[in-house]
């Protein structure tokens, strides 16, 4: 639950303004506003946040120490909005859809917005008109069967079984983590637990077909082979929901550390180090034919998010 001192985006919008033009009267003109709306709206957001954030002079308008601190958070923030924003125009673009682009669960809510933004932004810079592009979002096995039916053209998925009918690149890694309850006794274990005691216990699990399930079954079916495994303690098909009932203290669960970042930082969850394996899996992109996908933004999105990757 956010505090009442979260601003909202177009205040934020506002400071960051001032800061690039040096101006409250050039970032009110900029963004549509009259000078006195924008002084007023200056007013409010200092008050909300309970600090002078802008000092104004006659030869301009500069940022406290205090006002730079927020404009930092800020950018990140409105960072995030962009590409939610392209996110959600991508997943209910439908009318003149170029592009159909499938992608699992975690790689459609964490990463696919920041490439298509990307994208956006690459084609505009060589005056090309940007691509539409119509995300759909389900679990790696109905990514595969989407790009399999050819609903869709590439699909993003996180499962180490690459599909052997279809052409794929890996783009990057990405780590699974184990996560607790703060109260959990394994958050005060700092030696960590074995892979062995990870796999005898129940965990809350996303539902078959899930790439996060199927790349931590092939882990332990890899390092405990023969080992019988511990049924999950209750299969969940969301994220959000997993993250609740393991905050809740329900059962341990297994994800990707992209999808628990914010909640580890937060400390409404622990994560648990597996001290004698390493928990990864590879991030792929699949297309139907031909060593590369087809000359095109589908090729373009692709070498995005592989270089986005190798870069992080």
């Amino acid at each position: 639950m956010l505090s009442g001192r979260v601003p909202d985006l177009s205040a934020m919008l506002l400071l960051c303004a001032v800061d690039r033009t040096g101006s409250l009267s050039a970032a009110a003109h900029e963004m549509g506003y009259s000078q006195q709306a924008a002084s007023s709206r200056m007013r409010s957001l200092e008050s909300q946040i309970g600090a002078e954030l802008v000092r104004r002079s006659p030869t301009g308008s500069q940022l406290t120490q205090t006002g730079r601190l927020v404009a930092g958070w800020a950018k990140d923030v409105l960072g995030a909005a962009e590409r939610m924003d392209f996110g959600i125009t991508a997943l209910h673009e439908r009318r003149a859809a170029r592009l159909r682009v499938a992608a699992s669960l975690t790689t459609s809510a964490h990463l696919v917005p920041g490439w298509l933004v990307e994208l956006h932004r690459s084609q505009l810079r060589i005056n090309q008109r940007p691509t539409d592009v119509e995300l759909i979002t389900g679990n790696s096995e109905k990514v595969i069967s989407a790009v399999r039916s050819e609903k869709a053209a590439i699909g993003f998925i996180e499962t180490p079984e690459l599909p052997k009918d279809l052409k794929h690149r890996v783009i990057g890694y990405d780590e699974l983590v184990v996560v607790v309850s703060p109260e959990h006794p394994w958050a005060r274990r700092r030696s960590g637990i074995t892979l062995e005691q990870l796999a005898r216990t129940p965990l809350i699990a996303r539902e078959p077909g899930s790439g996060t399930r199927r790349a931590l079954e092939l882990i332990l079916a890899d390092a405990l082979p023969g080992l019988e495994r511990a049924t999950p303690a209750v299969e969940l098909s969301t994220e959000s929901a997993i993250t609740a009932a393991i905050g809740g203290g329900l059962a341990p669960g297994v994800l990707s550390r992209l999808s628990v970042a914010d909640d580890l930082a937060l400390g409404r969850l622990s994560a648990v180090r597996v001290r004698d394996h390493d928990l990864t899996r590879p991030l792929a992109a699949i297309w139907r034919t031909g060593r590369y996908p087809s000359q095109g933004p589908g090729r373009d999105l692709v070498a995005i998010a592989a270089s986005v990757e190798k870069a992080a």
